[in-house]
């Protein structure tokens, strides 16, 4: 019954133990010596020995049954064997025993399988409890629990209980696996919780210098006990840490590289506590590369390699960049940036200079401070360079003229300056010439003639009745010929005559 001392002898271990193996071959009992003669007679009992109890005797195990785990008897050899000759063993220790729950009155207890349980099987698990100051361990149930999980009840307020749990099978009890601290049986008010913030979930990453004020909120009734760890050690006294009743706060006044790592915040209310990790990564620039090399120089190129920086700034190298130097001027120019090999070839070098090269490294906090520079220095060769034209295959592009916009007949008013315009083509550029009914106009200055770009063109200057007639336009090249023509009538405008002037 919990809460009373089992006695060793009702220990429910040997309830788990009496399963019968097979029986063993039955052998001949071995021969009984005979007793020697001149074996001297068994000593009488004296006197005044008290007489012999003749209560009921307690039976031993009866056959087949293994003996009592508790009483650490060991038991016949041939009770140890099973079926098939193998000894049964126990299991090794329950795992990871801890505490589901406490109130004022009860306690649930939860561990994990043992590792090694073997060919014996697995009976079941005792749960034991002793209370501080006392060496008595009292069995918590009467019959093996087949859960990893088991509630103890009708305990008392107040009371500090030590706990452990023990595995049992045909090989008999294992080695206990114990709650690493005692446990205060009272009523929780609130269990411990850690409610780390969204962006403490992940790496939380600052520069080298700043200012790192980190709030982490909990739970817990009454007041828990908060403790941190930095990869397991202590945390750095530069670091510091407050703690209330609802939060905690990490303070660095300037971050260091040498704050990173994994801090461990630990909430504690009695027997019940919460774990959470924050990630703290303090980044700085990169060094410079190592072992920057001039590898070859041909043409107008240089090949470079290098290696990594020693010191990637505890963080990513996202890339490289590469400058160049002419030797006369000195002055620095990128001719790479955001290069990600470890090989780079330059392109575009100027003949007759030489040039000196430097790699800069780069990580998310930005470009190293000092740079690698190459020893050798690559020099451009000057040769000799011939330039060869291209040779084009060459075409004929001649064509006889041809007009494209003819001349559109038209009316014009004596004494109005009029104009004939039509558009002509041709290779070579042809020659043109006006005519007026057949004949030619030539230079005369009534006229005035225009060709541009193959646009012709003829201003005829206040024209009378006897400019009119048929206009033509020829262009002449040593293709061919063409000529378009058009016909202009000139017309006399004439004025109404007044009312008074008919009267005269």
């Amino acid at each position: 019954m919990p809460g009373k001392p089992a006695p060793i002898k009702k220990s429910p271990a040997k309830k788990a133990a009496n399963k019968k193996p097979e029986p063993a071959p039955e052998s001949e009992p071995p021969p009984v010596e005979a007793a020697p003669v001149d074996a001297p007679p068994a000593e009488a009992a004296p006197a005044d020995a008290p007489p012999a109890e003749t209560g009921p005797v307690e039976a031993g195990p009866a056959e087949g049954e293994a003996a009592p785990a508790a009483e650490g008897l060991a038991a016949p050899a041939v009770d140890l064997l099973n079926a098939e000759g193998v000894t049964p063993v126990p299991t090794s220790a329950p795992l990871d025993v801890s505490v589901e729950d406490v109130n004022d009155s009860s306690l649930t207890v939860k561990w994990k399988t043992p590792g090694t349980i073997g060919d014996s099987g697995l009976d079941g698990y005792l749960v034991e409890y002793r209370k501080d100051g006392t060496t008595d361990w009292v069995v918590a149930q009467e019959e093996l629990s087949q859960n990893n999980l088991y509630c103890i009840k009708n305990l008392t307020s107040c009371d500090v209980l030590h706990l452990r749990v023990v595995a049992v099978n045909r090989g008999g009890r294992s080695e206990p696996g114990s709650l690493a601290e005692p446990v205060l049986i009272r009523e929780i008010g609130e269990r411990p919780k850690i409610r780390v913030p969204r962006h403490l979930k992940s790496c939380f990453i600052k520069q080298v210098g700043e200012q790192i004020n980190l709030v982490i909120p909990f739970l817990g009734k009454p007041k828990p006990v908060v403790s941190w760890l930095k990869d397991g050690q202590p945390v750095d006294t530069r670091v510091n840490i407050r703690n209330s009743h609802k939060d905690s706060i990490i303070f660095i006044r300037s971050a260091q590289r040498e704050d990173s790592g994994i801090y461990e915040m630990t909430v504690k209310v009695d027997s019940f506590e919460d774990k959470a990790t924050i990630a703290l990564q303090i980044v700085d620039r990169p060094g410079s590369p190592a072992d920057v090399k001039l590898v070859d120089t041909w043409g107008f190129n240089a090949a470079l390699e290098w290696t990594p920086p020693k010191d990637n700034g505890n963080t990513e190298i996202t890339g490289y960049t590469i400058q160049k130097a002419d030797r006369k001027t000195g002055v620095w120019f990128s001719v790479l940036e955001n290069y990600h090999r470890l090989t780079a070839t330059i392109t575009d070098l100027i003949m007759g200079n030489s040039y000196s090269f430097r790699v800069f490294a780069e990580n998310q906090v930005g470009v190293s401070e000092t740079s690698a520079v190459t020893k050798g220095v690559a020099t451009i060769q000057k040769t000799g360079i011939v330039y060869k034209p291209p040779e084009y295959p060459e075409r004929d592009y001649s064509e006889p003229p041809r007009f494209t916009t003819p001349l559109a007949d038209r009316a014009a008013t004596v004494g109005y300056t009029t104009k004939l315009l039509c558009s002509v083509r041709g290779c070579p550029t042809p020659k043109i010439e006006w005519l007026k009914n057949k004949v030619i106009i030539g230079d005369d200055p009534k006229y005035r003639q225009n060709s541009t770009q193959g646009i012709c063109s003829l201003e005829i200057r206040k024209p009378c009745c006897f400019d009119g007639g048929v206009y033509t336009c020829r262009a002449k090249n040593e293709q061919g010929e063409a000529a378009v023509s058009c016909k202009l009538q000139v017309k006399q405008v004439i004025l109404p005559v007044a009312d008074n002037e008919k009267g005269k």
